[in-house]
């Protein structure tokens, strides 16, 4: 039965993982910024599906498959924490405020929206 599981997760993380390439390609050419702006938006904007995907598994009942492959696989493969963390370090050899500034905000803004989502 693991199997199954490992399938659903792939598939979502594979799909989670070719949206985060074309939407970081996306924002990277529309952005002549230093920042991050691809990332940054792909990790809030994850954080907030991830939210509404734990709100919706808490109030109906969804067979676990589903979490497996949105929350598990969609969502992990379509954030990025280790982007997010080279990216910051990278930024800390040029501009330590942009660097605060992109964690600060990326973790910051992911955990506001996770939290309102879930009061709303």
């Amino acid at each position: 039965m693991t199997a199954i599981y490992d399938v659903y997760v792939g598939v979502g993380a594979a799909a989670g993982s070719l949206i985060r390439y074309h939407v970081g390609r996306w924002i990277s050419r529309i952005s002549e910024s230093s920042f991050p702006w691809g990332t940054w938006f792909i990790n809030v904007v994850g954080s907030c599906f991830l939210g509404l995907v734990f709100k919706d598994f808490w109030w109906h009942q969804h067979d676990t498959m589903w979490w497996l492959l949105l929350g598990t696989g969609l969502c992990g493969g379509f954030t990025t924490f280790s982007t997010m963390s080279y990216e910051t370090m990278h930024l800390m050899r040029t501009n330590r405020w942009m660097a605060a500034a992109y964690l600060a905000s990326s973790l910051g803004l992911g955990c506001f929206f996770i939290w309102v989502i879930l009061r709303v």
